[in-house]
């Protein structure tokens, strides 16, 4: 793997992208408001239970910003809801009753694969394998578009892993940027705070695989 460029993060001028409210990403504002509502919590108190700003929280609600898959994991935590929740994936790709997987293995093949693909901001996340009740990791490819907001840097339990295949990304680690490119990879535990951006005009392709699951 080729060194990978690294500097501190410059302060960048902040805009936010407004979002469709029928869009999936204005979905899950949508969802949040509800399953908040349905506990009783005002944003207040949600955003002291997820670690995230109240004023963030309320432009993710009325959809004026998309959130990130991680935070929006702290948010299905302090919820007790899956992040799986607040998607809409429409009806079962099968058509009847989920036959029940082993617990210690899965295997998908690519032209029978009836895997999940999420979308949240920019970033779209398809999962790569089925879910074995005991199985830890969460492989994914994903997916990210050009521009679209600078989310903050932010940190949770576990570990993360991402490979690009195509395209280029900047990762964020503990407040520095990392300009990744084909064939660069990065591992980190994700308690330290860290973020990705695709500055370019092409969408970005990575691999990634994270413990504990987020779906």
């Amino acid at each position: 793997m080729r060194s990978l460029e690294s500097h501190p993060v410059p302060e960048q001028a902040r805009t936010d992208q407004k979002v469709d409210g029928e869009t999936p990403a204005g979905l899950v504002g949508a969802r949040i408001r509800q399953f908040r509502k349905e506990r009783g919590l005002t944003l207040r108190g949600l955003a002291a239970r997820a670690g995230l700003s109240i004023g963030f929280l309320s432009q993710v609600e009325r959809g004026i910003s998309a959130i990130g898959l991680t935070a929006l994991g702290s948010v299905a935590k302090a919820l007790d809801h899956s992040v799986g929740d607040f998607f809409d994936n429409g009806a079962d790709p099968a058509g009847g009753a989920v036959t029940p997987l082993p617990s210690h293995f899965t295997l998908t093949r690519a032209e029978t694969s009836t895997t999940t693909q999420y979308v949240s901001g920019q970033q779209t996340y398809r999962m790569l394998s089925e879910r074995g009740p005991d199985l830890r990791l969460e492989p994914m490819l994903v997916s990210i578009a050009p521009g679209g907001r600078r989310e903050n840097a932010y940190g949770h339990a576990g570990e993360e892993f991402a490979y690009v295949i195509s395209g280029e990304l900047l990762y964020e680690v503990d407040g520095v940027e990392h300009r990744l490119r084909p064939g660069d990879s990065v591992h980190l535990r994700s308690s330290v705070p860290h973020r990705m951006y695709n500055d370019t005009d092409s969408v970005t392709t990575v691999v990634s695989v994270v413990t504990p699951r987020l779906f």
